[in-house]
């Protein structure tokens, strides 16, 4: 255990106890030095700044004091028993299992403080440094989601606030802006024509947003809005891009392709669309006619509705210059005459709605009568072809008739010349097809090999892209990693050993590896001895069976043998108890050694000694007793 008193005292002076030089070990360490060394890894672990660094001189402030410590080591996680009698009464195993999970508590940060660091200065630069790590552990909130700069947290007991500047903010915001491309590359030169339009007309990034305040907001939108597209090509190329077997040229070449003709059809539909509302507007203008000549006005008679509209213009003109010369005497007459037009007006209109719908009924009428009857006419016509057909045949074959066995003869011969051909043809085509269906199963079987392959291939390549982004990933949170323990490597102090630990826990795992092999071959050596004990036993009970049974049998014929008979009983029971006393024997050395190891525990918890700090912090607590009882006497109070 001295190694880890020694780590243990180390650690204890870093966090700026006053430990003297001559203690070697936790078994040297006072109640005063225990109290102060816990209350300043709380007050560095939990941020307990209550917490007394020494102990007062009464017994109650004290009691209360070593309840404090222990419920704040409850707090922190600590699983083993602790009350004040811990450190008031304290015993080296309780004290150094405290310690260690003290020190495995402590935060990193710690190493930096020196035990000579303990003035107004350390403490603030330990508070400024409390509140950087808080600021830094907590959650970014934008300044605009902060009302007056008043941020709320909850550390689970009481909901505080602290104030944060937000001095200049404003809303985010950004405009598109034009930057320059291309000029990464030194490799690739840069056309003339884009460098003198970034040269001459390009206007800096600067002086492109309207406001100043702007030109941030648009380059970080600039940089996420291609970023969002660089990421939405890789996901698309590895997608579809790869399964195409294309290059990238060809593939952006075909996509094009395809929205320039989905684009041109719909430009042709639209056209279609405005092509028929443009007819639909001539049908409409036809149909206007057709009203009017259903209402069979001599003057209306192919007026078109342009020349209605002219015609009523001049009619209403007419009828105001009419109206101008005699004047009307009331203007109940001018409103019942306006009523009574407007009730023909209706009731006209509500007559040519009737009569157009009426001709629009007879319209649609003709339309399937016109449909029906075209069918009907391509039926017939139909039928009239293949009538013409038959006719034709029919009179090839009535002008073959007078001439009948040699145009017989002659259509055998055609036949049978025509079915050799086709003979022929027959073997050629089975002479050319066997190599060429030959060759093409080959072809295929070579196509589904290569499809296989570069389906393989496919699959790997997007697995080792997979695994690129995966290793990528883990590169940039290593060198994260790297550059964080780099930065809390410079913030350690630079005075400590290492080497002298290592050297020390390689020495103590070599004594663990040293003693576990001695319990091995101690456990070995015991099962061996056991064995045999068993083995001897087993023997010697047999052997016993075996001449009890032959004595006995010539107990019966000689009293010689009968003696030697019950002197083998004897021998045999004197043996047992041999043996039974030798195995009590061992027990109770066993537990003689048990209660030496359990005398030896209890010494080492110090029970003398904290018995007689009890008995003094009694009478001490009995003469406070007194004292306060006196000074209350001395005020009139009774007790």
């Amino acid at each position: 255990m001295e190694e880890v008193d020694g780590i243990i005292l180390h650690n204890l002076k870093l966090v700026g106890c006053d430990i003297d030089d001559s203690v070697r070990c936790l078994k040297e360490f006072t109640t005063e030095l225990i109290v102060e060394a816990t209350s300043r890894c709380l007050r560095l672990i939990a941020d307990r700044t209550d917490l007394l660094l020494g102990l007062p001189p009464g017994m109650s402030a004290r009691f209360r004091i070593g309840t404090s410590l222990a419920t704040a080591l409850t707090e922190l996680g600590y699983r083993g028993e602790i009350g004040y009698q811990t450190f008031l009464y304290s015993n080296e195993a309780d004290i150094r299992r405290v310690f260690m999970f003290l020190i495995e508590k402590l935060p990193k940060e710690s190493a930096e403080i020196l035990p000579d660091s303990q003035g107004t200065a350390a403490l603030v630069n330990r508070a400024i440094m409390a509140e950087v790590n808080r600021l830094l552990a907590s959650t970014w909130v934008p300044p605009f989601c902060k009302k007056s700069g008043l941020r709320w947290q909850s550390n689970g007991k009481e909901l505080t606030f602290s104030r944060e500047g937000v001095k200049g903010t404003h809303l985010f915001s950004g405009r598109p802006i034009s930057v320059v491309t291309g000029s990464a590359d030194l490799t690739k030169p840069v056309p003339k024509e884009i460098k003198r339009y970034y040269t001459h007309h390009c206007v800096p990034v600067t002086r492109q947003p309207i406001r100043g305040k702007e030109v941030m907001t648009s380059l970080m939108q600039l940089n996420a809005d291609r970023l969002a597209a660089a990421q939405e090509w890789e996901a698309e190329w590895n997608q579809f891009g790869l399964a195409s077997r294309l290059t990238q040229k060809e593939y952006l070449l075909r996509k094009k392709q395809k929205v320039s003709k989905r684009i041109s059809e719909q430009l042709r539909q639209s056209a279609q669309t405005v092509k028929d509302a443009e007819s639909r507007q001539f049908k409409m203008a036809d149909i206007d006619e057709l009203l009017n000549r259903a209402q069979g006005g001599a003057a209306s008679g192919r007026e078109s509705r342009f020349a209605r509209d002219k015609k009523l213009r001049f009619d209403e003109e007419d009828s105001g210059a009419i109206s101008a010369g005699p004047k009307v005497t009331s203007e109940e007459e001018v409103k019942a005459k306006r009523h009574e037009e407007l009730v023909g007006m209706k009731s006209k209109l509500s007559e040519l709605v009737s009569n157009y719908d009426e001709i629009d009924a007879q319209i649609k009428n003709y339309k399937a009568g016109i449909q029906q009857m075209s069918e009907e006419l391509s039926g017939l016509n139909e039928m009239n072809t293949e009538k013409e057909n038959e006719h034709r045949l029919k009179k090839k074959t009535i002008d073959l008739l007078p001439d009948a066995d040699t145009n017989l003869a002659k259509l055998q011969e055609l036949a049978d010349t025509t079915s050799q051909k086709l003979v022929n043809l027959a073997n050629q085509w089975e002479k050319h097809r066997v190599p060429l269906v030959n060759e093409y199963r080959k072809l295929k079987d070579v196509q589904e090999t290569m499809m296989d392959s570069s389906q393989d291939k496919l699959v790997e390549i997007q697995e080792f892209r997979e695994k690129v982004k995966i290793i990528s990933d883990e590169a940039k949170e290593k060198e994260e990693l790297t550059k964080q323990l780099r930065a809390e490597f410079e913030r350690m102090t630079k005075d400590v050993n290492r080497s002298v630990y290592t050297k020390r826990i390689i020495e103590i795992v070599e004594k663990i590896k040293k003693q576990k092999d001695d319990i091995n071959k101690i456990l070995a050596d015991t099962r061996a001895v056991q064995k045999e004990i068993n083995s001897l036993t087993g023997k010697l009970d047999r052997t016993f069976t075996v001449t009890d049974e032959h004595i006995f049998k010539d107990a019966k014929k000689d009293e010689s043998v009968k003696r030697a008979y019950k002197y083998l009983a004897a021998l045999h029971e004197n043996c047992s108890l041999l043996i039974k006393t030798v195995e009590g024997t061992g027990s109770t050395m066993r537990e003689i050694r048990e209660l030496e190891d359990q005398i030896d525990q209890e010494q080492s918890k110090n029970t003398v000694t904290n018995l007689e700090k009890i008995m003094r912090d009694y009478h001490q607590m009995k003469q406070e007793n007194d004292t306060v009882a006196e000074k209350l006497k001395t005020f009139g109070v009774k007790v």
